[in-house]
């Protein structure tokens, strides 16, 4: 059925749970997971020329770091659950878009994802990468709640 299950995660208990559920669909299907989070670049929204190349290097790193620290719970599920898996972190200023093109270059055959479950002024304003994700993907998508 499924060979390949991308998973986007941003480290939040929303995801965790969207997680969970990826993991017992792949261990059924004997699937692969590919965990992904998108980080924004360094240049959203300030030019370069604010940031000095040393503190460049710091948010860099530090940027790296959070990233593992959000796969990490992907990672631990996919081990515990014995399911094979890789993680990617890939910086992008459109986190929807990057989660469409990881999916389509690891040719995943479905997308798992959460919903943060947002509704009213904070739904507009914040905006909804899972809904985006809907509209845009070819990818079939199951979505957590």
């Amino acid at each position: 059925m499924y060979k390949c299950i991308l998973v986007p995660t941003d480290g939040s208990e929303f995801c965790k749970r969207a997680i969970e559920h990826a993991v017992k669909l792949a261990k059924l299907t004997q699937a692969k997971i590919v965990g992904v989070t998108v980080t924004f670049p360094l240049h959203t929204g300030t030019p370069h020329m604010m940031f000095p190349t040393e503190l460049r290097s710091v948010i860099h790193e530090q940027t790296v770091k959070e990233a593992a620290e959000k796969l990490a719970g992907l990672e631990a599920a996919a081990k515990a659950g014995g399911v094979p898996f890789e993680t990617i972190r890939k910086a992008h200023d459109h986190p929807w878009e990057a989660i469409i093109q990881v999916a389509q270059e690891k040719g995943c055959d479905l997308i798992v994802m959460a919903s943060h479950g947002r509704s009213g002024v904070s739904a507009v304003v914040l905006g909804s990468e899972t809904q985006k994700v809907l509209t845009h993907s070819t990818i079939p998508v199951l979505v957590v709640r």
